[in-house]
């Protein structure tokens, strides 16, 4: 027995080894195959995988301006020339460094200590542009201000929290059919593709126009016009910045993906950064401006720790003006958020083999629910958009990863970046703009599993998908695939019982089935233990339920097993 056997064993018969249930623990539920070391190895596997975040977040959400005001004298350009406002800008996006890498380590952190799964939170994809483009609007010419937008956060995630205590969870993300459920996460693909197209936060590849909706760009952002934003035609496609960003950020990045490269989209990512920190560059973040100079000196300290001063507990609770808005607001963020974390940890659960078919529920689901929704409603405190669990878990799980210790190591590591804020604060948006794309290609591959065939299912899933990035908007994306589903199935409904079923279309058994009904009972699992009058009634039952562990199969052969093809491309 080698040093690295007799340490997995001697971690293993440990308290904590018995409590993350690890193999040679004594636990009767002991998860076979999870060692001290791979589990470590998939913890750090799970930080490179997501390690982008930091600094995608923080580009996005810092686009609204946070709780900077412009001043009407420069509301004419939205104050992208008002050099004072934009420092205010930087500002909020160090807060938003620190921010989002203190919650993805808090969440991550106690996702695996009380859940025990190798499940990794952070600000989710989609939603952060939903609240900073749609929301709050670019630099706050949206729907409602920026601390209002983090008020329908903190409450989401209450009523995120009473949502899953009470079972009514489940049943929202049942009661939605399953062609608008695959067609949300194709549109919000498009949407985030079309964020890292554009120049806010993305490669400056589109731009808007009067005569079409979005036209070609590329050029230097000095020479766009200061009104329409459009691009002189001498200088279309010429901005060296959008180029490295192409070959360096997206076309590497797509080819270390090929070749499955652990942390192929933060390795984009910093070799875009890195060509571009030099000054005396063309391709420079730092130029010799006012603003170039501001950032200079914040990433010449490279090792500090930034402290939250804009977004910290920014919320503003006088809703009079807002209320329709900011109730537009909260359902949509609430919605996807349920749709978002309930598909992720079901299948991340699946994935790893810790699905019982019996209840379709998985060990530890009622603590990592919680664990999600205070989550989201703390994060609002720091000023980010809502939480979520993060696909990229699977990168951990592929690599062995079965229990909760490796989420505590993904936390930790999400720690350790709080103190790297000056580096993930210099990231360019023309680093991460590809990244927005290769991710937004990753969650349109669940077009494929879309039912093409039935008209009642392909039409609103299609709608869903083009109303999103067209409105830059997922509430209208699904209030549009929702709406169309209902009036088309309920008026094929209608003709069926008014002809005494003699009218119906032809192929109709090739529809998507759909029922309000759960798997399981309606109420979930803690309830039905707290009726039978079990103590502990917040842990699971030791037989029928939770993970498997006779150790049979391993996690990637009870992953497909069970029909589940893991949707993390981003390795």
């Amino acid at each position: 027995m080698g040093w690295i056997d007799r340490t997995n064993y001697k971690v293993a018969r440990s308290p904590v080894g018995r409590w993350f249930r690890l193999e040679n623990s004594g636990h009767p539920q002991e998860r076979k195959g999870s060692f001290f070391f791979t589990e470590i190895r998939a913890g750090l596997a799970t930080f490179f995988a997501m390690a982008y975040i930091i600094s995608v977040n923080s580009t996005i959400t810092s686009d609204s301006g946070g709780t900077c005001v412009c001043p009407p004298e420069s509301w004419a350009d939205k104050c992208n020339s008002n050099t004072e406002y934009l420092l205010c800008v930087q500002e909020v996006k160090r807060d938003l460094v620190t921010a989002t890498a203190a919650i993805a380590a808090l969440g991550t952190f106690f996702m695996g200590l009380l859940a025990n799964l190798p499940v990794a939170l952070a600000p989710g994809m989609g939603l952060n542009a939903y609240f900073a483009y749609t929301v709050v609007g670019h630099h706050g010419f949206g729907m409602i201000p920026y601390r209002v937008a983090v008020t329908a956060v903190f409450v989401e995630g209450f009523v995120f929290l009473a949502l899953t205590l009470m079972g009514i969870r489940q049943w929202l993300a049942r009661a939605l059919p399953a062609s608008i459920k695959l067609a949300t996460g194709t549109g919000i693909g498009l949407y985030l593709t079309l964020i890292g197209l554009s120049y806010s936060a993305g490669i400056g590849l589109v731009t808007g126009s009067t005569d079409t909706p979005m036209e070609l760009a590329g050029c230097h952002s000095s020479l766009r016009d200061a009104t329409t934003g459009l691009c002189p035609s001498s200088d279309k496609m010429r901005n060296p910045t959008m180029w490295v960003g192409i070959f360096c950020g997206g076309i590497l990045t797509a080819m270390l993906m090929l070749y499955r490269v652990k942390g192929a989209v933060i390795i984009g990512i910093l070799l875009v950064s890195i060509i571009s920190w030099p000054r005396p560059t063309p391709v420079t973040y730092f130029p010799h401006t006012e603003l170039g100079d501001s950032n200079f000196d914040f990433f010449k300290q490279v090792v500090t720790f930034h402290p939250i001063k804009h977004t910290l507990v920014a919320q503003e609770w006088d809703l009079s003006g807002h209320g329709s808005q900011f109730g537009l607001a909260f359902i949509t963020f609430l919605y996807v958020d349920i749709l978002d974390t309930t598909g992720t940890l079901y299948s991340m659960a699946r994935f790893a083999g810790a699905i019982d078919e019996r209840t379709q529920d998985f060990e530890g689901s009622a603590f990592a629910y919680m664990v999600d929704a205070i989550c989201v409603s703390i994060g609002s405190l720091f000023g980010t958009p809502p939480v979520t669990a993060f696909v990229e878990s699977g990168a951990g799980i592929s690599e062995g990863g079965k229990t909760g210790m490796t989420s505590c190591v993904t936390g930790l590591c999400f720690f350790i970046a709080v103190f790297f804020a000056p580096i993930f604060a210099s990231i360019p948006p023309w680093a991460t703009g590809c990244t927005l794309v290769i991710v937004g290609a990753l969650m349109c591959k669940a077009a494929a599993e879309i039912n093409w065939k039935y008209y009642g299912d392909s039409i609103p899933a299609f709608l869903t998908i083009a109303v999103m990035p067209f409105t830059y908007s997922i509430a209208y994306g699904l209030i549009a695939g929702i709406l169309s589903y209902v009036c088309i199935n309920m008026l094929t409904w209608i003709i069926e019982k008014a002809s005494f079923g003699r009218i119906v279309p032809p192929n109709k058994d090739e529809k998507d089935p759909w029922t309000w009904r759960l798997p399981g009972g309606f109420f979930p699992p803690w309830v039905k233990r707290a009726a039978r009058g079990k103590k502990k009634f917040w842990q699971p039952d030791e037989e029928n339920e939770g993970v498997m562990v006779d150790g049979s199969m391993s996690s990637n052969e009870r992953g497909e097993k069970s029909g589940f093809q893991s949707k993390s491309g981003v390795v």
